[in-house]
């Protein structure tokens, strides 16, 4: 489903709310400009430190967004800037799992695009499939597998965000992803480059569905992100993807992955992810 009219008012509401806080501190009220916008995984909401006097906006304040329920997720758009770049980072995204529909799961990128967004940093907490990587490495998205069944552009097209059948051969920007690479060198921080595989989740892999997923190319396995990078690409965006693995798949010795661990694992590689996220928007 597409859901054009919600993403609309939802737009409405925000660019009135924050003329009305521009008001309010003495600013000259305007509407939003952000060229990058950033969608924050499990654990990863800390992005917001890089940003130069945000201001925020609580996802209860939008009429008919989506709320978020997995702890962690903070639940609120943070309009400022990163640099000399004006961003609105999207702190904290609904899930399949929590009973949303994919149009629910999407409206953030959506309302993002709408907003004027013309690329998209999209962040996840994932498992690691490679058997070569370690929890708390980064990884690059090059591509993705989409098992969730699922997709955000089922119905009726709205023709005016794009095509019926949008192009999904190279999903993740090319150009974005040298600029991470290069980023990444120039920090010191190891990141990988490899295959998400989206599932619906909430249940964790079982071995026999990691030595599928592996067969089946992925590096990494995670529940979101691949809807709403469809839903991106859809309506124009660039698109640039990290993955932050959290824990570890191994089927032949599988060990539990509580959220409470994923979490931790997150935050602590949080800020090697912050500063590359925050150089690579400083150079879009």
């Amino acid at each position: 489903m597409q859901n054009p009219k919600n993403v609309q008012n939802a737009v409405s509401v925000i660019v009135s709310a924050l003329s009305v806080m521009s008001a309010q501190t003495g600013q000259t009220g305007h509407a939003p400009r952000p060229r990058v916008g950033v969608v924050c995984g499990t654990g990863l909401g800390g992005l917001a430190d890089a940003m130069n006097e945000p201001v925020a906006l609580p996802y209860g304040q939008i009429p008919g967004f989506p709320q978020s329920t997995v702890a962690s997720h903070e639940g609120r758009f943070l309009f400022g800037r990163i640099g000399d770049v004006e961003v609105v980072l999207q702190q904290g995204r609904c899930h399949l799992y929590e009973g949303y529909a994919p149009e629910d799961v999407c409206m953030g990128v959506r309302v993002m695009a709408a907003l004027g967004v013309e690329v998209l940093v999209i962040t996840n907490a994932a498992g690691a499939l490679n058997p070569r990587w370690d929890a708390g490495d980064l990884m690059l998205i090059t591509d993705h597998v989409n098992f969730t069944g699922r997709s955000p552009l089922t119905g009726p097209n709205h023709d005016a965000w794009g095509p019926r059948f949008p192009d999904m051969s190279a999903p993740y920007d090319a150009a974005l992803g040298r600029i991470a690479m290069e980023e990444a060198a120039r920090l010191g921080v190891r990141l990988e480059r490899g295959v998400y595989v989206g599932v619906p989740g909430p249940q964790m892999e079982t071995p026999a569905e990691t030595r599928m997923y592996r067969q089946l190319g992925a590096d990494a396995v995670g529940m979101s992100t691949v809807l709403e990078v469809i839903a991106a690409r859809h309506m124009g965006l660039r698109v640039l993807g990290i993955s932050c693995l959290t824990n570890k798949n191994l089927p032949d010795c599988m060990k539990e992955a509580p959220l409470e661990e994923v979490i931790r694992v997150a935050n602590e590689a949080g800020d090697k992810l912050t500063r590359l996220v925050a150089a690579v928007v400083e150079r879009v």
